[in-house]
């Protein structure tokens, strides 16, 4: 079961789809639940996105309202870095910014969006599969390419040792014969 929650609503429970299976769960985070208060830079190291990235995705929507500190700094939590692991994934599906912010506008909506919830990543899904078999196709190509040119470079050793034995016997050859000469030369009488 996986809950989707913002800070700014309860948990809602959903089944798990597939692609969400590789999300963090509970126990894996580098804090325990109720210490987990990361820094803006704590959550730049742990995620790989830059302080700036982080503050965009607040700003348009895309990360839903972080806590802040008596100070005002930026105080992210668990759950927070399971929104961005999430953000993360639907990045590399290629979902345009866009989509992801409404797919957020959606889960802090609550329970009643999740038909339209639902539709928004099957499309994604499907985007994502007709790309696969497109860079399947392209592996083949490549892989195809390569072939080709192992077998050329493979043909072309082979090609070369020939030539290369038949350069060698050729002038094996004409070495006997260039012996053979001076042999016969050095045995025949001198003519005077």
């Amino acid at each position: 079961m996986v809950t989707e929650s913002t800070p700014e609503s309860t948990p809602v429970s959903a089944s798990p789809p597939t692609p969400f299976a590789s999300l963090p769960v509970s126990g894996s985070h580098p804090r325990p639940a109720g210490e987990d208060r990361y820094t803006i830079s704590e959550v730049a190291a742990l995620t790989g996105l830059t302080a700036h990235t982080l503050r965009w995705y607040e700003r348009i929507g895309l990360m839903p309202h972080v806590d802040r500190s008596h100070t005002g700094q930026r105080r992210f939590s668990n759950r927070d870095l399971d929104w961005l692991a999430l953000v993360g994934k639907l990045r590399l599906t290629g979902m345009p910014v866009a989509d992801m912010v409404r797919y957020a506008h959606l889960v802090r909506e609550g329970e009643h969006t999740f038909e339209a919830r639902k539709e928004l990543l099957e499309r994604t899904r499907r985007e994502v599969i007709a790309r696969i078999a497109e860079l399947q196709d392209t592996l083949a190509v490549l892989d195809c390419k390569i072939g080709f040119y192992a077998d050329s470079a493979a043909n072309a050793d082979s090609a070369e040792n020939a030539e290369n034995t038949a350069n060698t016997e050729i002038a094996d050859g004409a070495d006997n014969t260039a012996r053979a000469s001076d042999t016969d030369a050095r045995r025949a009488p001198e003519r005077v």
